[in-house]
């Protein structure tokens, strides 16, 4: 078994908040986070391939074909968006990143296999300090 990831890179504005809660409730959970007039990051996305190198390609996958795909099915959805009100697959979700790469996972597995290959992670890096990996259900 080998792993080859990729990278993209896209910037967003979101706000985490839950609108039954009051902007109190919602600024006492999520602190600066929950700014009535959004915040944003430059999201760093790697979306890690695992599988058997194919002996008439050497590869896994191919890279260029991730690449497009990635494109595609994620980052025009979401490069300069509001993650909260602009993007069809986060909606009525708590825009934390746990749950964005969980919906990226959601939006890549299939497409991904149809290339005969494996997701095996997804890896969404908010800020230099925080970033989170999803490997499936």
């Amino acid at each position: 078994m080998i792993y080859v990831s990729r990278r993209e890179r896209f910037c967003a504005a979101h706000r985490l908040f839950r609108s039954d809660w009051s902007d109190a409730k919602n600024e006492e959970v999520f602190g600066l986070c929950s700014n009535p007039q959004w915040h944003g990051h430059n999201y760093e996305l790697f979306v890690t391939i695992s599988g058997e190198v194919n002996q008439e390609t050497g590869f896994v996958i191919n890279l260029k074909e991730l690449s497009l795909l990635i494109k595609n099915k994620i980052i025009l959805k979401i490069d300069h968006k509001n993650l909260n009100t602009e993007v069809d697959f986060l909606k009525n979700k708590i825009i934390s990143t746990e749950n964005v790469a969980i919906a990226i996972w959601h939006e890549l597995e299939k497409p991904i296999s149809e290339l005969g290959s494996r997701l095996h992670c997804i890896k969404l890096v908010e800020t230099e300090n925080n970033y989170v990996e999803y490997f499936g259900n």
